[in-house]
């Protein structure tokens, strides 16, 4: 009986039929990707799940969409992520889920992120480059922002658009909270 997730064996599979595809050998993958042969061996067997991160290098080694790996193209060519195939980073002792819904060759120009807040949660972020700019909206519950000296309260619905080439932080207010962040310039 199979006990691994389909989702690890999906995974396994389309990694191994990228490296196929390119004529890659385990250790022309672990060279490129910084990911050991043992462990590029194991994720494709489907005895290994791998982090974000060392997905997100596999998958620039084999030049595939990181967020399309698991998704079928579609008729009409939409690409659909399922919700539980979007990459999801739990920032640890922050109370703050983030999910990435842009594809891996926006990083850097136009970034898409839903973000969770557990009652309580906040996440800080140290300044981006010059002209970073961040548009954050709430969907549910308040947040509280901070951007430099600036400040606000946001509810259910409300946009801020601000600068993130300055310190900034985001924080639940009384509850949870979700909301979804656009980075532009990052």
């Amino acid at each position: 009986m199979n006990t691994r997730p389909d989702i690890v064996e999906q995974l396994a599979e389309a990694l191994r039929a990228a490296r196929k595809a390119r004529g890659l050998s385990l250790e022309a993958v672990a060279r490129l990707s910084g990911v050991s042969r043992s462990m590029v061996s194991q994720i494709e067997r489907g005895e290994s799940s791998p982090t974000v991160a060392t997905l997100w290098n596999l998958t620039q080694a084999l030049q595939v969409d990181f967020a399309g790996l698991l998704a079928g193209r579609g008729a009409g060519g939409i690409d659909v992520i399922r919700a539980e195939a979007a990459p999801v980073i739990a920032v640890r002792g922050v109370g703050v889920t983030i999910r990435i819904l842009s594809p891996p060759e926006s990083v850097g120009s136009h970034e898409v992120y839903e973000l969770v807040f557990v009652p309580g949660g906040v996440l800080d972020s140290a300044a981006h480059s010059p002209g970073c700019r961040e548009h954050l909206t709430v969907i549910a519950g308040q947040l509280a922002l901070d951007s430099g000296d600036d400040t606000a309260v946001l509810g259910p619905g409300d946009t801020a658009r601000y600068g993130a080439d300055r310190a900034h932080r985001i924080a639940a207010v009384e509850g949870a909270a979700r909301a979804l962040l656009i980075v532009q310039g990052s």
